[in-house]
């Protein structure tokens, strides 16, 4: 039998101490690595270095209300025409039914921000160029590292997980999400559009910063969640035939488009690990839970993670040590209820769409207009879901 690491997981012949070691230099790890940095604690950061040659990440970042703050208070929120804020939102059935949302209805400026992923990561690098409390690692250099307290933010292949034993417990939707960039012959004016239909779920999402000044407000980001079969069919396509489909599918909500980017593709899974914390070691992010993407809240979940183990770790006693099993077990507790709620609500919503009966089709459509109208109740749940 492989003989697993012992925890908390360090080699013997260790030659440079932390008091926590970052597993994972995504969003969340560099967003972590700033917070405990700004708690005077000394990081190691393993993971690719941002200044390495990598490939274009198309992606952008549905980030609500808390993750804007959290990230503007480490000065790493991206300027420009990087960050488009979403004013308002409209949700289609697949059956007449629809949901709106708007800013002004919320007295806020935003529901959400649009944040491309790569200046995201870019801010963040450069936010710990300047940070003395943290030393960048790469894998190959990570034997030398011991600290009490080993962070792991590796998103959902995580191999530090796996080297501990740690079962991903995941539900796969037998669906893949298609991201790319559009160009699109009309402006969105900030307005998200999603589409409910035959279980898929389509999403366009504005770019081109607060008034669209690179673009004239008519560039958009894809997010389009198939079946596995379909993803196939719609990957194999040239530009102009997918093109066609997708404005098919939206009816041509903005016009004509044209396809700025390469077409991503990822699998989706509603995931858990089996434990999120051990001794001397706690699991956030994509390596601890996913969700599906139709609410775009997977990042916002993760800086939430990222949060609360800043503040767990703040608060200790001062007796307490980093890794120490029952101060972590605080944080799990802490971030268990969102977590479970994120997960059943996208869950939930993909299931009822899911569903092809007619019956169960105008049933739904129905409830979703009703909800629209259900004042209280709807100021809710877009508070909840815009970090308020």
């Amino acid at each position: 039998m492989e003989e697993r690491p012992a925890w908390p997981f360090y080699n013997a012949g260790v030659t440079q101490y932390f008091d926590v070691c970052v597993r994972g230099a995504g969003a969340v790890g560099q967003t972590l690595a700033l917070l405990l940095a700004r708690e005077r604690l000394r990081v190691a950061l393993v993971g690719s270095d941002a200044g390495a040659e990598h490939r274009s990440d198309i992606r952008a970042y549905a980030l609500n209300a808390a993750s804007r703050e959290c990230l503007q208070s480490l000065r790493v929120w991206p300027q420009g025409p990087s960050t488009t804020p979403v004013r308002a939102m409209r949700v289609m059935g697949d059956d007449g039914g629809e949901l709106s949302f708007s800013a002004q209805e919320q007295g806020a400026s935003a529901l959400a921000w649009l944040v491309e992923a790569d200046a995201l990561q870019s801010c963040a690098a450069q936010a710990i160029s300047f940070q003395p409390l943290i030393e960048r690692f790469t894998e190959a250099q990570a034997q030398d590292i011991r600290a009490p307290l080993t962070a792991v933010c590796e998103g959902r292949a995580s191999a530090t997980r796996a080297a501990y034993g740690i079962e991903f417990e995941t539900q796969p939707y037998q669906m893949n999400a298609i991201a790319a960039r559009l160009q699109c012959a009309k402006p969105h004016g900030g307005v998200a559009l999603q589409w409910f239909a035959g279980g898929e779920v389509l999403a366009l999402l504005p770019l081109g910063g607060e008034n669209g000044e690179t673009d004239g407000g008519n560039s958009v980001a894809l997010v389009w969640s198939v079946t596995e079969a379909r993803s196939r069919g719609l990957q194999a396509l040239g530009e102009m035939e997918f093109v066609q489909a997708l404005q098919s599918a939206c009816g041509e909500a903005w016009g004509t488009m044209e396809l700025r980017s390469e077409r991503a593709n990822w699998p989706l899974a509603l995931s858990r690990a089996q434990r999120v914390v051990g001794p001397g070691l706690v699991l956030l992010g994509d390596a601890a839970h996913t969700v599906h993407p139709l609410a775009g809240q997977g990042l916002n979940l993760g800086l939430g993670d990222a949060q609360e183990l800043a503040r767990t770790l703040a608060a200790r006693e001062y007796w307490r040590g980093l890794g120490d099993e029952k101060l972590l077990r605080r944080y799990e507790r802490a971030r268990a209820g969102a977590v479970a709620q994120m997960g059943a609500l996208t869950h939930g919503l993909h299931a009822l769409f899911d569903v092809r009966d007619t019956r169960v089709q105008g049933l739904r459509n129905w409830g979703l207009s009703r909800f629209d109208q259900s004042g209280l109740l709807k100021t809710w749940v877009a508070r909840q879901a815009m970090g308020l």
